[in-house]
């Protein structure tokens, strides 16, 4: 996967600046995530990787099953990786892309799986204290698992914060057998 992140890296910046130039991250996002969603659909991923359909004909398609979607500039991209052969890069454009989007809006996703249901209160008191530890905008999306017992696993990014009894049993359990 290093190797599709790498390729796709100097695609979603371009992709990113102009955007960002243009004042339409949101519309580029959404452009990229439909753009994205097609590629990997199984007709699509094979028409793709056909050696027998040239770049042109491979874009043509593409852009047809997205239809009215995509801007002309949005289209104009697809050209561009088509005729140096990365449309099976969109999917990754696509996630460069919205990590870049979200590192300058200053937000970040944090997935809270709670042993409990949360009130409005609890999620209010979470997001604020998150916010201020992470230094960012919070999207917080909260899902059961009763299987924790109690308490909560945090997820935001590459930090993870295990909060839970089940957690804390484990490292109990750890650090006896040690």
């Amino acid at each position: 996967m290093a190797e599709l992140s790498t390729l796709a890296r100097p695609y979603a910046k371009a992709a990113f600046e102009y955007a960002a130039s243009a004042g339409d991250l949101q519309g580029w996002s959404q452009s990229l995530a439909l753009a994205a969603a097609v590629a990997q659909h199984a007709n699509v991923v094979q028409l793709l990787s056909s050696p027998s359909i040239t770049a042109g004909q491979q874009v043509e398609q593409l852009i047809a099953i997205c239809g009215d979607e995509l801007s002309e500039q949005g289209k104009n991209f697809l050209v561009v990786l088509s005729e140096n052969r990365r449309l099976q890069l969109l999917p990754e454009i696509s996630h460069q892309f919205d990590i870049l989007k979200a590192n300058r809006e200053k937000a970040i996703d944090v997935e809270v799986t709670a042993a409990l249901e949360l009130d409005a209160g609890q999620q209010q008191m979470l997001s604020d204290a998150l916010s201020a530890k992470l230094e960012r905008k919070v999207n917080m999306q909260v899902r059961l698992d009763k299987s924790l017992l109690g308490g909560a696993v945090i997820r935001a990014g590459d930090t993870v914060i295990d909060g839970s009894i089940r957690g804390r049993l484990a490292k109990l359990a750890e650090s006896l057998h040690s």
